[in-house]
């Protein structure tokens, strides 16, 4: 079943580097719209009003400016029976009295791929490349390549008062497939918004101006915008606080069926998700994500560390897995990192 999933991980992406010209290519984004953080996930991914952490690089950039002390994340997760790796890594830090800075990292790979093209020998242990003289496969002339997907954040954020702020992401794509790579570059656009006490607003328009991604091979790929806006709400109750979220995914891909809904080729997603934190201490998670998914999780925030989890089930085949993830964050949380209050 590993050797079945890589070789259909392969067509896939081949298929894509394959074809010739220029154009929007399909799900061409889609391993940067997997999500980052336990407690997102947890939510499943209704996180566009809420993100305040050093998450908000890549959920709201507009968000990250809410940081008062310098932060650090990192989240590892296995997907497809540990097919693909997915590893995630941020850090962001307040500059002056409104501006914050970040930079995120995020990876997703298929490594140790074996390559049996110069391995298959005939009867007298000669390379051949005819079918019919294929004796066997020499494992000393076995080669390994990685097919990774990269992602690389730059964050700008900046608040304007206390209910309304602004970021931006510039950020860099790089995507490798054996001896074949493409790169690309894309920026995103986010605001975040308090209209009343306890309630937020977020928008992200991610690949605003349509994100460009050259291959080697001649063939470029068009990533279309995507815009997130979301809204969470907060209520006091139990000596914590419960906060239901929800977003929507507003494509222009042509996705049709795969969405939630659509109305011609601009199709809509829904995320939805709700927390229970009990004195800032624990918290436990419930969301519904983009692909029809219910995600479970928690939280435990010690003193300048939070550890946050998410549950995932895949429907209709144990041969996929379930994903586990669990990601770590770090503040430094001393009075000479404290955000500059200014005079």
């Amino acid at each position: 079943m590993r050797t079945f999933n890589v070789l259909l991980f392969l067509t896939v992406v081949s298929v894509s580097v394959g074809a010739g010209g220029t154009g929007v290519a399909k799900y061409a984004g889609e391993f940067i719209a997997i999500g980052v953080g336990g407690r997102a996930l947890g939510l499943g991914g209704a996180y566009a009003a809420l993100a305040n952490d050093v998450t908000a690089g890549y959920w709201n950039p507009a968000g990250l400016s809410r940081l008062n002390y310098p932060q650090i994340a990192l989240m590892h997760d296995e997907q497809f029976g540990s097919l693909l790796n997915y590893d995630y890594g941020a850090v962001a830090f307040p500059f002056g009295q409104n501006t914050s800075l970040g930079l995120s990292v995020i990876r997703l790979g298929v490594d140790d791929i074996p390559d049996t093209r110069n391995a298959a020998v005939d009867i007298n242990g000669n390379v051949t490349y005819d079918p019919d003289e294929l004796v066997r496969i020499d494992p000393s002339r076995v080669t390994y390549f990685s097919a990774a997907d990269w992602a690389l954040y730059f964050t700008y954020s900046k608040r304007e008062s206390e209910d309304f702020s602004y970021g931006a992401n510039v950020k860099i794509l790089r995507r490798e497939l054996g001896e074949n790579s493409a790169t690309g570059i894309g920026f995103d656009l986010g605001v975040w918004y308090v209209p009343f006490d306890n309630a937020a607003i977020g928008l992200n328009l991610q690949d605003v101006t349509t994100t460009f991604l050259a291959w080697d091979t001649g063939t470029n790929e068009l990533i279309s915008p995507t815009m997130k806006i979301g809204t969470g709400y907060g209520i006091e109750a139990f000596d914590g606080r419960f906060t239901p979220a929800v977003d929507l995914d507003v494509r222009f891909e042509n996705r049709q069926y795969a969405s939630t809904a659509n109305l011609g080729a601009v199709s809509f997603d829904v995320h939805s998700g709700l927390e229970f934190q009990f004195r800032n201490v624990l918290a436990l998670r419930v969301g519904y994500s983009d692909i029809k998914q219910i995600t479970v999780g928690g939280g435990l925030q010690l003193p300048k560390l939070a550890i946050d989890y998410s549950f995932a089930k895949f429907d209709g085949t144990a041969q996929l897995g379930n994903t586990h993830r669990i990601s770590l964050m770090f503040t430094l949380e001393t009075e000479q990192f404290r955000r500059d209050a200014g005079p």
